[in-house]
């Protein structure tokens, strides 16, 4: 199945040489609570499905759906993740590049290219470009925003049955008017980000 769009950057850097290229994107980076997750996917050439996009703009069944094609179809995947206490020490946006790196060498293929999300790479150890909006721009980073995306949100349903009282299961540790209130009333657990809740 061919996305045209999606596969346009990759589609440029094949002509230009590139033999193998992956797409690294996380998922987590704004909420109050949880771990920050990272992606990496290799993808077939040209590899393509409907439901394809920023996992942000694809329902949560349909990234489900999505999830286990790409476990089941790409050349690589990897998924990998940074602690809260991570987050607290080194700050987000380096937890996040961390995250990234760490999904990246957990390929079991290396890739001569990196597709970074955002517009920073600080870290990464692999050849790499970034992209600004990649997840909606790039099939890789949207493969690999999909399966960061689930994962953490099914981390973050795991530690909703751990700590009940906070409703991680509908906000999935976002700074909704729910997850506030239940701050408020109960006070941070240990998977709450200490240097988020200090801007409060």
């Amino acid at each position: 199945m061919e996305c045209p769009d999606l596969w346009e950057i990759e589609n440029s850097l094949f002509a230009q040489g590139c033999g193998c290229l992956c797409g690294v994107d996380e998922a987590g980076a704004g909420p109050l609570a949880g771990r920050v997750y990272a992606g990496a996917v290799i993808l077939p050439r040209g590899w393509g499905h409907p439901y394809l996009n920023d996992s942000k703009q694809v329902t949560e069944r349909r990234r489900e759906i999505l999830y286990d094609r790409i476990c089941q179809e790409a050349v690589a995947w990897s998924v990998a993740w940074a602690e809260v206490e991570e987050i607290d020490r080194i700050n987000i946006l380096r937890a996040r590049l961390l995250a990234m790196e760490r999904a990246i060498q957990g390929l079991s293929r290396r890739p001569d290219l990196a597709l970074v999300d955002g517009n920073r790479s600080e870290g990464i150890t692999v050849p790499c470009r970034t992209v600004v909006k990649g997840d909606r721009k790039s099939a890789s980073i949207a493969a690999a925003s999909i399966l960061a995306k689930v994962s953490r949100d099914r981390y973050m349903g795991e530690m909703a049955a751990v700590y009940p009282v906070y409703g991680f299961e509908r906000h999935k540790g976002y700074p909704t008017q729910l997850h506030y209130q239940r701050l408020r009333q109960y006070g941070p657990c240990p998977i709450h980000r200490r240097t988020f809740l200090k801007k409060l």
